[in-house]
C-alpha cells in the first residue's frame, strides 16, 4: 500500500478512510445502476446522488488541505468536516423522498433548512480546496447572486430568491449541488474513472508508451511522435492534462531532448499533447459527459462529434514534429532502444481488448452506463492471467484508493459547479446573457465566435475544464444556437476554447508544468505551445461554420469536408514549420500563401477550396519554376531549424 506515512496528510487511517470511501461509493453505484437492490436497498436517484456526495466530498476534506501548512498532518477540523459531511447528507437522503413529496425545494422544516445550509458552505469549501481560490471566489458569488439579482440592472436583473429560498433552492432542489454535474459523476462518471484508474494501475501507461515507440520511434523525429501518441492515448483516458504531463513528460521529453528537440521544444510538444485529453475520445474527462446531458444525447453521440475535430489536432501536431524534424535533420531513436512491434502488441492485449470492448458496448450495445464497468472486470480478469500484469492484495488496495482519491477531486468540484448552474438557472439570467451577447454582435455569427472564444478563454484561466465548460454552456452556448449554429458543435467549440489556456500565456498552467520538466523558460515554452498547438485555436471555428467536421450531413458533403480539411492540416503544419511535402524548405514569402490556402481548404464552401488550391498550385508552381524566389538566408535557415 503506497500510503505515504506518519508526517505526512496521507496517512494510514487518511489512507484506509478513501479506500472505503471507493469501495462504498462502487457498490452504490453498481447498486443503483444494475438495479440490484443489494440488502432491500432501493434509493430513489436524489437520495442516491446525496449518498455519492457523503462518500467523496467527505473525502476530499481530508485529501485537500485548507491551508499550506497542513500539507504535512491531518488536523482535527479536516476529521470534523468529514464526519459532518457524512451526517447532513446521510440526513438529505433519509428525508429524499418527503422533501419531493411536500416540496422542500420552496420551503422546508427547520432542521432540514440547518442541514441545507451546511450543506452549501461545505460545497464552497469542498470546491475551494479542489479547485482552486478562483473558483471558489466565483462560485460564492455566483451561488449568493439570487438573493440579491433583483436589485441589479440590465440583463443582470432576474427572478429574486430570499436567503431562505435559496438555501432550500441550492441543497433540496434538483438544479442546484445535486444537479446536472452530480448526476454526471453519478450516473456515469463513477464507472469510467473506475476502468481509467484500473487501466493505469494495471500497466497501462507502460504499454502505449511501448506501443507508441514501437509504431513511431524508428521515424524521423521519432521521440516527439511518441510523445505524441502516448500523451493522446492516456489523456484520452484520464483526461486530466497536468497529471498526464508530469506522468509521461518525464519519460517523453528526455527522451526529446537526447535525440535533439530544443528543451522548450520538447515541453511545448508534451503541453501540445497531453492538453487533447479534454477533446479526445472515449472519455474525454467529465465535460464531455455534460456535453451529452445538456444536449440530451447518448454520449456515444458525443464520441463520434469529438473524433474527426480531435483527429485533425494530433493530425497537425504530429505533421509540425515531422516537419520540425526534417528542417533540423532530426532523425529516429535507436533501434536498441526501442520495443518490437509484435510482441509489444501480445504483450498488451488486454489493454487494446478493453478499449475496444468499451467502445463496441457504447456504440453497438449503446449500454453506457453499464460499460465501463464490464470492460474493468475484463481488464482486471485478463491481468490476471499473466505473472507480470497480474494484481496482488496491495496493488488492488491502491487501486481502490486511487479510484477515491480521484473521485473526491470530481465530486469537490462538480458540487460546486452545480451552484452556478443553480443560480443562474433559476434566476433566469442566463437566457438574458445570452440574448445581450446576440444583440452585442449584432446576429453576427462571425463576431460573436470571435466574443464566445474570448470570453471561453478567460473563463478558462485559473478554473478547471470542467467548470469553464459548465458556466459557457449555460451562458454562451444558447447565443451560438440561437442564430442557426449546431447545437453539438456549439458546444464543443466552447469546450475546445475553455482549455486552450492550458498552452495560452499568461498563464499557460500546462506549458509552465511540461517547461519545468525540460528545464526551458516557460514563457518561450508557452509561445512555442501557441504555435504547436494552432489547429487547436483554429479547428474549432471550421467545425461550428461547417457541421460536416463532427460528422453531420450525407456521406458524400462529410467525406469532401473531411479530406479538404485534412489537405489543410497537412499545409497548416508545413506553413508554420517552413517544411512542405514534395518541396522541402520553404522561406517566409512562400509560408504565407501555403498558410492561406490551408485555411482556404478549411473554409466551408467549394469556392473557398478551389480558391486555396489555386494558391498552393500557383506557389509550387512559383517555386519550381523559379527557385531563386524560395531562398533561404542564413539567418532563415537557423530560425527555421531553431526548435
Amino acid at each position: 500500500m503506497n500510503y505515504k506515512g506518519k508526517g505526512n496528510r496521507i496517512s494510514l487511517s487518511c489512507y484506509m478512510v478513501t479506500f472505503s470511501a471507493g469501495v462504498i461509493g462502487a457498490l452504490l453505484a453498481i447498486n443503483q445502476l444494475f438495479h440490484l437492490h443489494i440488502f432491500g436497498f432501493n434509493p430513489i436517484n436524489t437520495a442516491y446522488y446525496y449518498c455519492v456526495i457523503a462518500c467523496f466530498l467527505s473525502t476530499c476534506f481530508l485529501i485537500y488541505p485548507a491551508r499550506e501548512k497542513d500539507k504535512e498532518r491531518l488536523p482535527w477540523y479536516d476529521w470534523a468536516l468529514f464526519a459532518i459531511t457524512i451526517v447532513v447528507n446521510i440526513y438529505m437522503a433519509a428525508h429524499a423522498r418527503e422533501s419531493l413529496s411536500k416540496g422542500w425545494e420552496f420551503q422546508a422544516p427547520l432542521v432540514p433548512m440547518i442541514c441545507g445550509a451546511i450543506l452549501w458552505l461545505l460545497a464552497l469549501e469542498g470546491i475551494r480546496r479542489a479547485g482552486g481560490k478562483i473558483l471558489f471566489f466565483i462560485c460564492t458569488a455566483i451561488s449568493l447572486y439570487p438573493i440579491f439579482c433583483g436589485c441589479l440592472p440590465g440583463f443582470l436583473y432576474g427572478s429574486q430568491y430570499s436567503f431562505t429560498q435559496a438555501i432550500a433552492y441550492h441543497s433540496m432542489g434538483v438544479e442546484s449541488i445535486i444537479g446536472l454535474p452530480i448526476r454526471v459523476v453519478s450516473d456515469l462518471l463513477i464507472g469510467f474513472m473506475l476502468f481509467g484508474v484500473a487501466l493505469v494501475t494495471s500497466g497501462g501507461g507502460k504499454f502505449f508508451m511501448e506501443f507508441a515507440l514501437a509504431i513511431m520511434g524508428r521515424q524521423r523525429g521519432g521521440a516527439a511522435k511518441v510523445s505524441v501518441l502516448s500523451s493522446a492515448f492516456m489523456a484520452s483516458l484520464s483526461g486530466s492534462v497536468i497529471s498526464n504531463i508530469v506522468t509521461t513528460g518525464a519519460i517523453t521529453i528526455p527522451a526529446m531532448k537526447k535525440t535533439g528537440y530544443s528543451n522548450r521544444y520538447a515541453g511545448a510538444i508534451e503541453a501540445c499533447a497531453s492538453t487533447g485529453g479534454a477533446i479526445m475520445p472515449p472519455i474525454m474527462g467529465a465535460a464531455g459527459f455534460l456535453v451529452a446531458l445538456f444536449l440530451g444525447v447518448p454520449y456515444t453521440d458525443v464520441m463520434v462529434a469529438a473524433f474527426f475535430p480531435a483527429t485533425l489536432y494530433y493530425l497537425t501536431l504530429l505533421l509540425q514534429v515531422d516537419n520540425q524534424a526534417a528542417v533540423s535533420g532530426i532523425g529516429g531513436m535507436p533501434k536498441e532502444e526501442l520495443p518490437e512491434f509484435w510482441p509489444t502488441l501480445k504483450w498488451g492485449w488486454p489493454f487494446i481488448g478493453s478499449l475496444a470492448m468499451l467502445v463496441y458496448i457504447l456504440i453497438v450495445m449503446r449500454i453506457e452506463s453499464w460499460a465501463p464497468f464490464f470492460t474493468t472486470i475484463f481488464l482486471i480478469v485478463t491481468a490476471m492471467l499473466r505473472r507480470e500484469t497480474r494484481y496482488t492484495f496491495s496493488t488492488l488496495i491502491d487501486l481502490v484508493f486511487e479510484f477515491g482519491k480521484l473521485m473526491a477531486n470530481l465530486v469537490g468540484i462538480l458540487a460546486g459547479i452545480g451552484l452556478i448552474m443553480g443560480a443562474l438557472g433559476g434566476t433566469g439570467v442566463a437566457n438574458s446573457f445570452s440574448r445581450e451577447l446576440v444583440l452585442l454582435a449584432g446576429n453576427n455569427v462571425f463576431l460573436l465566435l470571435i466574443i464566445g472564444a474570448i470570453t471561453s478563454f478567460v473563463m478558462g484561466i485559473g478554473m478547471p475544464i470542467t467548470a469553464c465548460y459548465v458556466f459557457l454552456a449555460v451562458c454562451l452556448v444558447p447565443a451560438l444556437v440561437q442564430l442557426g449554429l449546431n447545437a453539438m458543435a456549439c458546444h464543443l467549440f466552447v469546450l475546445y476554447w475553455g482549455c486552450l489556456s492550458f498552452i495560452t500565456p499568461p498563464v499557460a498552467i500546462g506549458s509552465i508544468a511540461a517547461a519545468s520538466l525540460a528545464e526551458s523558460d516557460p514563457m518561450k515554452t508557452a509561445w512555442l505551445s501557441m504555435k504547436l498547438g494552432a489547429a487547436k485555436y483554429i479547428v474549432p471555428f471550421f467545425f461550428v461554420l461547417d457541421p460536416h467536421l463532427i460528422l453531420v450531413g450525407s456521406v458524400g458533403s462529410v467525406l469532401l469536408a473531411v479530406a479538404t480539411a485534412v489537405v489543410g492540416c497537412i499545409l497548416l503544419a508545413a506553413s508554420l514549420e517552413g517544411w512542405l511535402l514534395f518541396v522541402g524548405r520553404i522561406n517566409f514569402y512562400y509560408r504565407v500563401p501555403v498558410g492561406l490556402s490551408a485555411l482556404l481548404l478549411m473554409y466551408p464552401g467549394i469556392w473557398s477550396n478551389l480558391a486555396g488550391a489555386a494558391i498552393l498550385a500557383a506557389s509550387v508552381l512559383l517555386i519550381k519554376i523559379f527557385p531563386a524566389t524560395n531562398r533561404l538566408s542564413e539567418a532563415n535557415i537557423q530560425s527555421l531549424s531553431e526548435a
